[in-house]
């Protein structure tokens, strides 16, 4: 095997780890309500459209992936809160 060979196996096997890593990091998280910081938050919440637009820290409506398992630990919920 000559050096070219072997430097595009090694980029085309990096690549191939990079594409397949994000998928398994995103199994391991989950939405948390309730936890965001003001301006932190990952969607769109009740009062406002984008992410990043939570006006303050720790609104109910708003939302943030977490780590699996943390979120209740944070002092989060795992579901929306329900609609008035």
């Amino acid at each position: 095997m000559n050096s070219q060979t072997l430097i595009r196996s090694a980029m085309l096997g990096a690549l191939a780890l990079a594409a397949v890593a994000p998928a398994h990091a995103a199994d391991e998280m989950e939405k948390c309500y309730g936890v965001s910081k003001a301006g932190k938050n990952d969607c769109a919440g009740s009062t406002h459209g984008c992410a990043g637009q939570s006006k303050m820290d720790d609104s109910a409506d708003d939302w943030k992936m977490v780590a699996k398992g943390t979120c209740e630990k944070m002092g989060g919920k795992m579901a929306a809160p329900a609609k008035k």
